[in-house]
């Protein structure tokens, strides 16, 4: 049995649970929560860095980055499934993704900056910095291309999004119709982004 150490809220953690959904996989993965702040979570000797989503293998190898974790998913179901094998979809593909998980890197920045340094040390300049990084990320995303494939791509966009929903109350959702559009459109013919939706 695979163990996924996780949580529910992570946009990266959810990111591996879709893409084992799609592909067929949730029997062989056991979900284990992980608290990323706790000193004493084993998290940090699975994982050195002490991040989420991290893949612990049958043979006790463990796997981290969820870009990393999708690929061996991708393997496993028999390679080509959410990681296209020609170069000329493969690499667009996992720019796409490298792009959504940026944005997703900043809004997690926003966020920990709240919530572990205190409000009169917090730095205006870095929430900008890292504002201005989603506010241009999802512009080159509200251009992309979106066919409705289900792949890498289209999986980390879906999570980066659904992360904005539930840590800034849907605010991108104004200025981005045809993501909003995607959204919607991947949420209602993917059952596993429901499934996998943190409520509060």
């Amino acid at each position: 049995m695979l163990v996924l150490r996780s949580s529910p809220a992570s946009p990266f953690g959810r990111k591996v649970k879709i893409a084992a959904h799609h592909l067929g996989l949730t029997d062989r993965i056991d979900i284990v929560a992980a608290d990323t702040s706790d000193p004493t979570d084993v998290l940090r000797q699975q994982n050195p860095l002490g991040k989420i989503p991290a893949l612990i293998l049958e043979d006790g190898t463990v796997l981290y980055d969820s870009r990393v974790i999708l690929e061996y998913l991708d393997h496993l179901a028999g390679s080509g499934k959410i990681i296209p094998n020609e170069a000329e979809k493969r690499y667009p593909t996992l720019a796409i993704q490298a792009l959504a998980d940026g944005i997703a890197d900043a809004a997690l920045l926003l966020v920990y900056e709240g919530r572990w340094r205190d409000e009169a040390l917090q730095s205006a300049t870095w929430k900008t910095h890292q504002q201005e990084k989603i506010q241009r990320g999802l512009a080159a995303a509200e251009a992309l291309p979106l066919d409705g494939t289900v792949d890498v791509s289209s999986i980390a966009l879906v999570c980066m999004l659904g992360y904005l929903d539930l840590r800034f109350a849907g605010k991108w959702r104004a200025d981005h119709p045809r993501l909003v559009a995607f959204l919607d459109d991947f949420a209602a013919r993917v059952p596993s982004f429901e499934l996998t939706r943190v409520k509060i």
